[in-house]
């Protein structure tokens, strides 16, 4: 690509993950409160961070947040691995939920683990982390014929927006080098380690190919047109088809609202998260209404956290980090190392070969992301 779309595309990088993040500090803290005491408490809409319970500061991320990360430690590692010469393996960032698994369930890094993020003790904090994730990721670990280890689908029937949350990084890839279906499919089957129902897997191939769209140069609009699309093509799509049609509906009827939200549902399943989050960042889509968006998509009953996570990808990506709300930017928790692996995630997938080397697993770079 040129440098000048090198350039966009680092932006939306950048943006994305950091909108997210936003999204997830701002939404966490009401999670589980109603949309009445949200807006009581805050009338203007929650637009500033909040603290939450003890131990939960303002601007602290969620696990929605620490699963992305780990998604795009999976995917440069995935990268990486392609040295071998077997191509491009997405079940390595199932290997990375295993690593996320292990600061829900330690207190502190093993030392047992490879790689530099899971080496970070500030991602060692359980913030409500969803049940069904932990349950399939310490079944996976265990293996047998029901439970395959790393790569097999969860043996679930959830669809839980678990998944979707964490798998706006697979929309980042570059596309000459990844097609729209294999980014669909392969989104879908990363949120199929850990919720098992069609729907799960399929809402979250649905957000990966929104935010492909957007780092394409394609508006909200447009890009939502060829998800539906692609996602007409798939078997059981209706569910997840429905609810984003709802959500663009509700977007043009104007009346911009909690109430309008709630129609949509809480966002407890996935379905229902990429609904509510499409419907805020049509409602306000201008670089200068990022807030306004993000305040909207946390002001519910119900899964606040993971709504304005995935609203704040899409706006990211769709307007690049300079859009993000300065005074959120400046307190979110983890900011360096977002930063850090966004930077690292677009080294990797722009100029690979230069960073691998002549021989491959014996270098700097894939001493910090081994290929597995």
């Amino acid at each position: 690509m040129s440098r000048a779309a090198e350039e966009t595309w680092r932006a939306r990088i950048r943006g994305c993950l950091l909108g997210g993040a936003i999204g997830d500090a701002l939404g966490g803290p009401v999670e589980f409160e109603s949309g009445q005491s949200i807006v009581a408490a805050h009338p203007e809409r929650l637009r500033t961070f909040v603290s939450g319970s003890a131990g939960w500061p303002p601007g602290t991320i969620t696990d929605d947040t620490q699963m992305t990360l780990f998604t795009v430690e999976g995917l440069i590692r995935a990268g990486v691995r392609t040295d071998r010469g077997i191509g491009f393996t997405v079940a390595v960032v199932h290997h990375a939920y295993d690593r996320w698994l292990d600061t829900q369930t330690l207190q502190a890094p093993s030392g047992e683990r490879d790689g530099w993020l899971q080496g970070e003790q500030w991602l060692y904090a359980r913030r409500a982390p969803g049940n069904t994730c932990l349950s399939a990721l310490t079944g996976a670990r265990k293996g047998g014929d029901r439970i395959p280890q790393f790569g097999g689908q969860a043996a679930n029937d959830s669809k839980g927006c678990g998944g979707v949350m964490r798998v706006a990084p697979f929309g980042l890839l570059p596309a000459k080098w990844f097609d729209r279906d294999w980014v669909f499919d392969s989104a879908a089957d990363a949120a199929g380690y850990t919720h098992g129902h069609p729907t799960g897997k399929l809402a979250s191939g649905a957000l990966a190919v929104i935010i492909r769209e957007i780092c394409g140069g394609a508006d909200l609009n447009a890009a939502l047109d060829t998800t539906a699309a692609v996602l007409a093509e798939r078997p059981d799509h209706l569910e997840t088809s429905t609810a984003l049609a709802a959500a663009r509906q509700a977007a043009a009827s104007g009346n911009h609202g909690p109430a309008t939200v709630e129609q949509l549902g809480g966002g407890w399943v996935a379905e229902e998260a990429l609904a509510i989050a499409v419907y805020a960042a049509l409602a306000y889509p201008e670089p200068e209404q990022f807030l306004d968006a993000l305040a909207l998509s946390v002001t519910h009953s119900g899964d606040s956290d993971s709504t304005g996570a995935i609203c704040g990808n899409l706006l990211g990506a769709l307007h690049g980090e300079t859009a993000l709300p300065a005074e959120l930017v400046f307190t979110v928790e983890g900011r360096p190392v977002i930063l850090q692996l966004a930077d690292d995630f677009a080294l990797e997938f722009s100029t690979p070969t230069r960073l691998h080397g002549d021989y491959g697993p014996h270098t700097a770079w894939s001493t910090r992301y081994p290929g597995w």
